[in-house]
């Protein structure tokens, strides 16, 4: 991903964000696991549930951001944290887990990503892959909808490709089948009450908005916000006490070999 990551917009939002990192180790069942890698670690706060589940693991934290390997270190100062891009990356050791959250959806060709990822692990480790799935829903439509606005539609044409779609739950069976003995998927819709409007622009100013944001002036920013939130106003209604409600749908892969 181009746009550049703010750890502490990300980490506005570290509750909500968190939760399903925890949902998806919940269902990670690797009780002598050693050798473990955050792929995509972000500020950190995957990672330290990695390490508070497996205290006696080598766990590293990976990630392509400068700033979100800063903030990661700052936060988990005994803890490894190495910087690198996913597409080129490759462990020093076999791994009994590799915890993908919320990452791979900048990623493209999971066809191939996967497998080469499963690849990484020994006989018995675990692949686990949270992803949001919003990309049809208001938040995200509107995000394209403002970004087709005359004033800056040719420069931010190139945004609304950051992100992969999502494949289907059978398209994954199909991709990890070969490579995995056990395949576990599921899908959620997290609900989260947001401070109004803003609320919900603030939290993908840490995130899908990144992209469209970091091609544009700091002027033509605060005019694409406005856009935008008009936008939003149409499809999340302002309950009496300001509070919005976010649904959040995301997808969960956990594949062991």
């Amino acid at each position: 991903m181009s746009a550049p990551w703010s750890p502490s917009q990300y980490l506005k939002f570290e509750d909500h964000r968190t939760r399903p990192a925890m949902d998806l180790l919940a269902r990670v069942a690797a009780p002598d696991a050693t050798e473990i890698t955050d792929i995509g670690c972000g500020p950190g706060n995957s990672t330290e549930l990695l390490i508070e589940r497996f205290p006696a693991a080598d766990v590293l934290g990976m990630d392509s951001s400068p700033k979100m390997i800063e903030a990661a270190r700052t936060r988990l100062a005994s803890c490894r944290f190495e910087l690198a891009d996913i597409t080129d990356w490759k462990p020093d050791a076999p791994q009994d887990l590799l915890f993908a959250n919320a990452v791979l959806q900048w990623l493209p060709d999971h066809e191939t990503l996967l497998p080469k990822l499963m690849s990484f692990l020994k006989d018995g480790g675990t692949l686990a892959i949270q992803m949001p799935d919003n990309l049809d829903e208001p938040t995200h439509v509107g995000m394209r909808t403002a970004a087709a606005d005359g004033r800056w539609a040719d420069r931010l044409r190139a945004a609304d490709g950051e992100r992969t779609t999502i494949l289907s739950a059978s398209d994954y069976w199909s991709i990890l089948k070969p490579h995995a003995a056990r395949i576990d998927i599921w899908r959620t819709t997290y609900n989260h009450p947001l401070a109004g409007l803003d609320g919900i622009v603030d939290w993908f100013k840490g995130s899908g908005l990144l992209p469209y944001l970091s091609r544009l002036s700091p002027e033509e920013q605060a005019e694409y916000l406005k856009v935008y939130r008009g936008i939003l106003a149409d499809s999340y209604p302002v309950m009496p006490d300001g509070t919005v409600l976010l649904p959040f749908p995301r997808l969960f892969i956990v594949a062991s070999r």
